[in-house]
């Protein structure tokens, strides 16, 4: 566990402060365009090349390019040189392509993926914004793939480092967008294209940062357009299954868009927005951990499945989601208690209402309960990625993704408008604690058993130490709208002081008493840290 630790704890001082760069970039986004129209019409925008990307190349480099780059490093007579060389060489070729016809096809897109109709405003402007954020694809792609090459030299600083100067970057553009006053209705074109170039020009920094961290571990780029030695034969054989996967997932994704940006139709504020931020919120503790801890994971479980040491795979499994549920549980109970007062502080400004800002924290609230099962699907993910398998997972994620949808289809006839978004995140929590258990019972099999039991004594015993820190944060909330009545910035403060600082605080302190190792190895590590 010392060097997951190490290695983990490298990524996610990364991770931790490119996601406050990411709060720091949210807030100044929602206070300038808010979570109407036109903040409906940039996330859309904002949301088709990250689509694009899973499909074509992200749920691949996780999957299948990692596992790929660690073999040539091991058969290969240049320790996989050429390889690397190849790989960046054609990905920077069609990902050049794909982003071209992406801009192409931008209309057609944004109709696939909301709701409006050609000739509405919001239509018209996520359009406009889409043209100027789609050339991030290729940028974004060449950054992913060098991404990779420093994972499997277990370099792992510079992409978690690199999204920080994104953030910076797009940060500078909306406060000026903000202090020019362009607002959030009727934007010029003008507005749009510093909205939209400005989100580009953030990829493309944070692409530069990566390449100049590939040349300082040695790295030398050759072009390399021959197909020979590639291994695209068999990368196809197991990229084919994980895109069959990403397919399933983005229809999940594109049916949630378009439920959403028609609630936000009926609703001015409950819309695609809301759902999106309320999710990056959501995603912020398993950035921060969980994509940490996989990361350093899954070379490892590669090399030891190609080595045949199994024992050593559940190993790596077994701390892995300890260390992952050490964090995720106490906060997955903190953001069911205390969303509101975690998103009126952060977003009720400007554009934003604290209105607004109250019902993405409402969102966020459903979402905390999909925090600890999420996690654990994705991590059993891995496993099965490890052994090369990219087919059981496209099983597991129809299956998931069938049930999100049966149950988002049902909530949309059910549930109001103004409350739709809350019961797409809810339908997401369920779907995943599905997923989660099938995916468990495979991998299990798989590998010749998890650790169950000694995982779900550990689980068990972070749930009693964190429900004292719930039950406080809950009585902090009580007692403000007691005393202060309706929720206010200064009033959210007070709560999260008292819930969130004094609660975690409550949680080490339980945990530690209780000599739950994982915690105490991360107290440990975080002490000695700051004693130097």
């Amino acid at each position: 566990m010392s060097r997951m630790l190490r290695a983990s704890a490298i990524m996610a001082a990364g991770t931790m402060v490119s996601r406050a760069t990411g709060f720091v970039r949210t807030m100044v986004l929602a206070a300038a365009i808010g979570t109407a129209a036109l903040g409906d019409a940039y996330n859309a925008a904002y949301a088709i090349p990250y689509a694009i990307l899973d499909l074509l190349l992200l749920g691949v480099l996780s999957s299948v390019v990692v596992p790929m780059i660690v073999k040539a490093h091991r058969e290969d007579a240049d320790g996989g040189r050429a390889y690397e060389q190849r790989l960046l060489t054609l990905t920077t070729l069609a990902l050049i392509v794909v982003a071209v016809l992406a801009v192409w096809a931008a209309p057609l897109l944004i109709d696939l993926y909301t709701d409006w109709r050609p000739g509405e405003p919001k239509f018209e402007w996520a359009v406009t914004l889409a043209r100027f954020i789609l050339p991030q694809l290729a940028f974004f792609g060449v950054g992913a793939v060098a991404g990779a090459i420093l994972n499997t030299r277990d370099r792992f600083a510079a992409p978690m480092w690199a999204p920080v100067l994104n953030n910076v970057v797009v940060i500078g553009v909306f406060v000026a967008y903000w202090v020019l006053g362009y607002g959030d209705t009727r934007p010029s074109g003008t507005a749009l294209a510093l909205l939209g170039i400005g989100t580009t020009a953030g990829i493309v920094a944070q692409a530069v940062v990566l390449i100049v961290a590939l040349k300082r571990v040695g790295f030398s780029f050759r072009p390399r357009l021959g197909l020979r030695g590639a291994r695209l034969g068999e990368m196809a054989g197991a990229g084919v299954w994980t895109i069959g996967y990403v397919i399933v997932t983005q229809l999940g994704f594109v049916l949630i868009t378009n439920l959403s940006s028609a609630a936000g139709d009926v609703v001015a504020g409950h819309g695609i927005t809301p759902y999106t931020l309320a999710f990056q919120l959501f995603q912020l503790p398993y950035g921060v951990i969980g994509v940490s801890v996989i990361t350093a994971m899954l070379p490892r479980m590669s090399r030891s499945v190609g080595e045949g040491r199994l024992d050593e795979v559940r190993a790596e499994f077994g701390s892995g989601v300890r260390l992952i549920a050490s964090v995720m549980v106490p906060v997955s109970l903190l953001l069911m208690v205390l969303g509101p007062a975690i998103t009126v502080p952060l977003y009720a400004r400007g554009a934003t209402s604290v209105a607004d800002a109250t019902y993405i924290g409402q969102v966020l609230q459903v979402y905390g309960m999909a925090l600890v099962p999420f996690a654990i699907f994705q991590m059993l993910l891995r496993v099965f990625y490890a052994f090369g398998d990219t087919r059981t997972p496209v099983y597991v994620g129809t299956g998931t993704t069938a049930v999100m949808a049966a149950l988002m289809v049902l909530f949309n006839s059910l549930v109001p408008p103004a409350y739709l978004v809350m019961a797409l995140a809810f339908a997401y929590a369920v779907a995943y604690a599905v997923g989660a258990v099938i995916a468990w019972m495979l991998a299990s099999r798989r590998v010749g058993g998890l650790g169950g039991w000694t995982i779900g004594s550990a689980l068990t015993k972070m749930y009693v130490a964190a429900l004292p820190t719930a039950l406080l944060a809950l009585g902090a909330v009580w007692a403000s709208q007691r005393f202060f009545g309706s929720l206010t910035v200064l009033t959210s403060l007070i709560i999260l002081a008292v819930g969130g600082g004094l609660g975690g605080a409550l949680y080490l302190m339980i945990a530690h008493r209780m000599r739950i190792p994982e915690v105490n190895s991360i107290v440990g590590m975080v002490a000695g840290r700051v004693g130097r």
